[in-house]
């Protein structure tokens, strides 16, 4: 059973430790540097980049593509198969360099530790590399140290640790070394332990290591994150269904083609080969990869130009599909920094904004010399809280140093967390004052006088009623309270010795404030925003449950009246895994969790078939961030960790720009939609014309024909598809979900029957070039027929590219010619395939004829025909399909 450090005195701790107060001798840390190890964090061993490499190639449709590749070579086309195996390699390499980058998470881990640390060993203090700790070692610690391990605090002064990258606690954490007798408080509540990487900001400690290494909190964060398993997205799950149906068809048809026409006698062995592999040439889009990266790369400038970095290419895709964003408070939601909001004087409660800063007033000159901050070039140094104070004035253009100055500093009573206070004496005019800041109802204790609008009277229990109700109504609404009292020191108090017993009473009190880790001001309405698009925000934090509740209700998470959508770490410990599946849908806020907690609301929602974000930025989040569909992480605040745990890094911290990039990511799915529809619909137009010319005994194109067409009418128009404007209402849809795919929302029978249309209108143009010819040689017509078939089919597929600009809109709007890299595309597709027919040096390359200006009427009137007839189709989508 593993020891609870927490629930035993220091006494019982070093002899569970088998250590003393004096630490370890020599010969003792080396037995337990062999049997423990180093105190570092170790992760699974890395795969090696050729090993990356080969494991990009046994994805389906990269498999799908090599065939391609290979049929086309067999073909005879050997610049297109090069083409298609220098796309495949790169998308080979992008991937791997991806993926190295995500290995960086452990290391990252590593490299928090601090490289030395001081520890009592043979009764000497002494400097030792953080690596090099072991269990039962003696450490001290001081302001601005990093913690190395695990550690149960044995003594302690005025000790405050951060721990917000670990539990999400939004300031620091009072330490003391007090027996806890609790059976499992949570880790935020565990005062008597200090964990590894967090750092202390206030105070000093000596304390007993009790876990090092993979054995401390944050090494069971290391192996969550490598037990994590690297989530598949929406995107590449469609990819491979996409492939698999693909496969299947190009299967059948080309054994259908192949079988037919060996069966029937029509043509050689080889030669039925050959016309099964130009149809399977036309089946496979094998742009559609390519097309597909393309599309979500320039989707990552995109949202690069507004703060959302993008560390894996899918992830821009999978954002546009979120149902739920799980967002740590601390850092995410907030600013990180405490901050003043409300100020008691005069019996007033007046907002930090409204209140008149004067240096002339006492509860300014408290705040500011009742403080161990200290300014620096590089800012405030010093706990948040007294950071805050000072910043509050400094905001507001007060000269702090000139206060500093006039009241001299000479001595001080540090903060202690029995009496929950400091107070410092200070020098002003030969009169000396003791001024003093710490807990309401402590200050009250002391206080036997109150400063009220500028006159000093004996305080009533009516003024203490009053100070504390409004105490308990900053409390409710989560600010942190802290009151100030002063007096000016007698005579003969000045020769006493600086002792709270000795000072700190008959108190003048001078008011309080509340302060709060405050929403960013944006946040509320990227909340309502989130809403209005069908997404459910929920805020995962390490604070109070009183203190979560309040900044979900200001930001709009939960409505005031809403008592039951709170829950604790400690509720969530006493469920099931099952138990919290059938009842997650019920909460939107948890607090005091811990780093496992999170983890168990993420597989809760997507056990749900839910699109999970989690947005984090501190250590505690990584294996959160792993285990969502799409992590999101800081970074300004967020640590290394977190980041390469994320799929996306927001530069700029803010919770907005996740709405921003949701935005785009529908966008990018949109697009990518039109983009599969024109080429899935236009290929298979040339399947099914090959099909029906097969079985019909008509002439078929030439291998090199159908490639040229993929070639110049897919790719080209594809490729600008993939960067239209967002749709205006975009962000009024409910999202798409785990369950919908490429071919939903009409996708799916639009291209069967746009595909269909497009083969029958190239069979009805050769149909016309056979029956009515313009030659009279036989060989001529049939040159000609099946000249203005490529031709038609070519034309086909560039007059449809505009139809497809829109999935169920009219082509008859301002927004079809909007896109210039759309238009360039469709032009340059044109020119290109025209040259082939109207270029003499093109003509017996591609086995094509020069067409007169008849002729090119039918080809243009089967174009314009595709067009007409898609629209009525579309309009009666509108009407009774796809009303919105």
């Amino acid at each position: 059973m593993k020891t609870k450090y927490y629930q035993l005195t220091g006494e019982q701790a070093l002899a569970e430790l088998n250590s003393s107060a004096n630490g370890l001798t020599d010969a003792e840390v080396k037995i337990r540097q062999e049997k423990y190890g180093p105190n570092v964090l170790e992760s699974k061993k890395h795969t090696t980049l050729l090993q990356k490499f080969i494991a990009q190639f046994k994805d389906l449709m990269i498999v799908i593509l090599m065939v391609a590749a290979l049929v086309a070579m067999l073909a005879g086309e050997v610049s297109d198969a090069l083409i298609i195996f220098l796309v495949v390699i790169l998308n080979a390499v992008f991937g791997v360099f991806q993926e190295a980058k995500a290995e960086n998470a452990i290391d990252a881990l590593q490299e928090m530790t601090t490289p030395y640390s001081r520890v009592k060993r043979n009764g000497v203090v002494m400097q030792v590399k953080s690596d090099e700790i072991v269990l039962g070692d003696i450490v001290l610690l001081e302001a601005g140290d990093i913690v190395p391990a695990d550690m149960r605090i044995l003594e302690s002064s005025s000790l405050k640790i951060e721990e917000a990258a670990l539990t999400g606690e939004s300031v620091p954490v009072e330490k003391d070394s007090s027996v806890l007798n609790e059976k499992e408080p949570p880790l935020g509540e565990q005062s008597n332990l200090c964990f590894m990487n967090t750092s202390v900001t206030y105070g000093t400690a000596e304390a007993v290591v009790f876990a090092t290494g993979m054995q401390t909190q944050v090494g069971h964060i290391a192996t969550m994150l490598d037990e994590v398993d690297n989530s598949v997205t929406p995107l590449q799950k469609n990819i491979t269904h996409l492939s698999k149906v693909l496969t299947v068809l190009i299967l059948i048809i080309a054994v259908v083609i192949f079988v037919f026409g060996v069966m029937t006698g029509r043509e050689s062995v080889l030669d039925m080969l050959l016309t099964a592999i130009s149809l399977a040439v036309a089946a496979i889009p094998e742009g559609l990869p390519a097309i597909v990266t393309i599309t979500l790369a320039l989707g990552t400038q995109t949202m690069a130009k507004r703060n959302a970095l993008v560390r894996k290419l899918p992830a821009v895709e999978t954002l546009g599909t979120t149902e739920i964003i799980a967002s740590d408070k601390t850092g995410t939601l907030t600013q990180n920094k405490m901050t003043v909001e409300q100020l008691y004087t005069d019996h007033n409660l007046i907002s930090a904004d409204a209140f008149q800063v004067s240096p002339k007033k006492r509860l300014a000159q408290i705040m500011i010399l009742a403080n161990d901050s200290q300014e620096t070039p590089d800012g405030l140094v010093g706990d948040p809280t007294e950071t805050a104070l000072i910043q509050y004035y400094l905001d507001r253009q007060m000269d702090v140093k000139q206060v500093q100055n006039d009241f001299l500093r000479t001595n001080s009573i540090p903060f202690d967390s029995e009496r929950k206070m400091m107070s410092a004496i200070v020098s002003h005019a030969g009169q000396r004052y003791l001024m003093t800041k710490g807990a309401v109802d402590e200050i009250l204790q002391r206080t036997t006088r109150i400063e009220d609008n500028g006159e000093i009277r004996p305080i009533t229990q009516a003024d203490k009623d009053k100070i504390l109700n409004t105490n308990q109504e900053l409390a409710l609404e989560a600010l942190r309270v802290l009151g100030f009292a002063y007096k000016p020191l007698t005579e003969e108090e000045e020769k006493r010795e600086a002792t709270s017993d000795n000072f700190e009473n008959d108190l003048i009190f001078a008011g309080m404030i509340g302060m709060i880790d405050p929403q960013r001001p944006e946040v509320k309405d990227a909340v309502a925003e989130a809403k209005s698009a069908g997404i459910r925000p929920l805020m995962i934090t390490g604070d109070h449950k009183d203190t979560a509740r309040a900044i979900a209700i200001r930001l709009g998470i939960i409505q005031p009246d809403d008592e039951s959508g709170v829950i604790t770490g400690r509720d969530l410990d006493a469920m099931s895994d099952e138990e919290l599946k059938q009842n997650v849908a019920k909460y939107s806020v948890y607090a005091r969790v811990a780093p496992e907690h999170k983890v168990r609301i993420v597989k809760a929602w997507q056990a749900h078939g839910k699109i999970v974000a989690m947005t984090g930025d501190g250590v505690n989040d990584a294996p959160a961030l792993k285990t969502a569909d799409i992590g999101v992480g800081m970074g300004i605040t967020g640590t290394e960790v977190s980041k390469n745990a994320s799929d996306i890094v927001l530069a700029d911290d803010n919770f907005a720009t996740i709405i921003l990039a949701v935005r785009e990511g529908r966008k990018v799915f949109s697009n990518i939609q039109k983009a599969i529809q024109y080429l899935l619909s236009a290929n298979l137009g040339e399947v099914l014309t090959l099909f029906m010319m097969t079985m019909l005994n008509w002439s078929i194109f030439a291998p090199v024909q159908i490639l040229w067409i993929n070639l110049v009418t897919d790719t080209f128009p594809a490729i600008a598809l993939g960067i239209e404007k967002g749709e205006k209402d975009i962000m009024k849809k409910k999202p798409r979900g785990s369950r919908s795919n490429f071919l939903s929302n009409g996708v799916g029978s639009s291209i069967i029957y746009q595909g269909i249309l497009e083969g029958v209108l190239t069979l009805g143009v050769y149909w016309i070039a056979i029956n009515y010819p313009f030659h009279e040689s036989s060989a001529q017509i049939h040159a000609d027929a099946l000249t203005m078939a490529y031709a038609t089919l070519g034309v086909i597929q560039l007059f449809h590219a505009f139809n497809s600009k829109s999935i169920h809109g009219t082509i008859f709007s301002k927004e079809t010619f909007n896109n210039k890299y759309f238009n360039i595309a469709v032009l340059a597709s044109a020119v290109l395939l025209a040259m082939t027919i109207f270029v003499p040096a093109f003509n017996s390359t591609l086995h094509v004829t020069t067409l007169a200006l008849e002729q090119w009427g039918i080809v243009l009137g089967a174009g314009a025909l595709m067009i007409i007839i898609v629209e009525v189709v579309k309009f009666f989508q509108r009407k009774f399909i796809y009303k919105d």
